[in-house]
């Protein structure tokens, strides 16, 4: 018996008109900026029909990389709320595919641009077998007081009561052909906004090792210390760390260059380190684990892994053949390939934009028994 899992960063799907860049220019799209709008009815005007325009194309490639994903469950973020999810399923997705994802679930948590995770479901795997929601559980209310995680790195930009999670840990208790099987979606602090530090990714570290850490605390709450190795979990979502990159140099007239680093410190070892989860994406050739481009210019660009698949101890093992695949055909053509891993873009994908989203949808085929 087996089941297909997949998550997706599918990047602002949103129901909402951002007006704000009339009033604050860093927030205008780069296309608006070439005009010379001085009203902001016309700005208004002009900002919902270039938006209607793009999300178009944009969503229609999103719907494409979920189905070349073929999931039986997808865990999805960045979600506004169930309307933009029950908009895109019926008029993208169901449209493409013929087969949507009947069941699905959101619960508010708490980013301040109001994004969510969110999973949908179809009524069975691939193989014929019933999948039914037993429970879901929202953490979005933990603090660090409830979990006794609060410390001196946390003390330099947050407060003991704090929420825990800058979204939510979203549990669902699943029976796959009446087999249990535990699943949590999550979506942790981005690499921004780090208080008085020159690397924002470390910066903002101990945010998301104690998200990680509380992540960990519910499950070895739920099950026992000793027995959470031996159940049937997965934790999915974007972790917006790495444990290691591709850097590369050059450009596209001299070239490029691809070297692969390790990182000394990632908020992922909390739960890898000691095995308690298994990332099966380090059984991808070195190359070829990334899920993201990251650009800043030619001087500073990289592949990494942002989106994860992470395994329980046993359901790993159980699984050791199995090799997460990776959708990149939605990224769009300024996004650097090593050689030989080059795909065949969808079509209308753009230099930058549209495209399925920055992020590339993992999936993998896990046998329960």
């Amino acid at each position: 018996m087996s089941l297909r899992l997949a998550t997706f960063n599918i990047e602002n799907l949103m129901t909402r008109f951002d007006f704000t860049g009339f009033r604050n220019q860093t927030r205008r799209d780069r296309a608006m900026q070439l005009f010379d709008v001085r009203d902001e009815a016309t700005y208004n005007a002009l900002e919902s029909a270039r938006m209607l325009a793009s999300t178009d194309d944009t969503r229609q490639l999103s719907a494409l990389a979920i189905a070349d994903a073929d999931a039986d469950i997808l865990c999805l973020q960045e979600v506004d709320n169930m309307a933009a999810l029950q908009a895109f399923e019926y008029g993208y997705l169901y449209r493409m595919v013929g087969n949507g994802y009947r069941h699905k679930y959101l619960l508010e948590g708490n980013d301040s641009r109001g994004i969510d995770v969110a999973v949908v479901m179809r009524d069975e795997t691939r193989d014929g077998e019933k999948i039914e929601l037993v429970d879901i559980r929202s953490h979005a209310s933990k603090t660090y007081r409830d979990f006794d995680l609060f410390n001196d790195e946390l003390k330099l930009t947050n407060a003991i009561d704090d929420k825990i999670f800058k979204r939510d840990c979203l549990e669902l208790d699943l029976r796959i052909g009446g087999k249990p099987f535990s699943l949590f979606v999550t979506h942790l602090k981005s690499m921004s906004n780090a208080r008085e530090s020159t690397d924002a990714r470390l910066g903002t570290m101990p945010v998301r090792e104690a998200e990680v850490r509380g992540i960990r605390r519910i499950i070895e709450d739920r099950f026992g210390v000793d027995q959470a190795r031996h159940v049937n979990f997965a934790i999915c979502g974007d972790m917006n760390d790495y444990q290691e990159r591709v850097v590369i140099k050059g450009d596209r007239r001299s070239g490029y260059s691809f070297t692969p680093v390790a990182e000394a410190r990632s908020a992922l070892d909390l739960l890898t380190g000691d095995d308690f989860a298994i990332n099966p994406m380090q059984r991808r050739d070195v190359m070829d684990r990334w899920t993201l481009y990251h650009s800043r210019g030619p001087q500073e660009q990289h592949l990494c892994q942002l989106d994860y698949i992470l395994l329980s101890q046993s359901l790993a093992e159980r699984n050791a053949e199995r090799v997460p695949e990776i959708i990149r055909a939605g990224q769009p053509y300024r996004t650097v390939f090593p050689p030989g891993l080059e795909v065949e873009r969808y079509p209308r994908t753009g230099w930058d934009r549209p495209k399925a989203s920055d992020h590339c949808p993992v999936v993998m085929t896990l046998d329960l028994e």
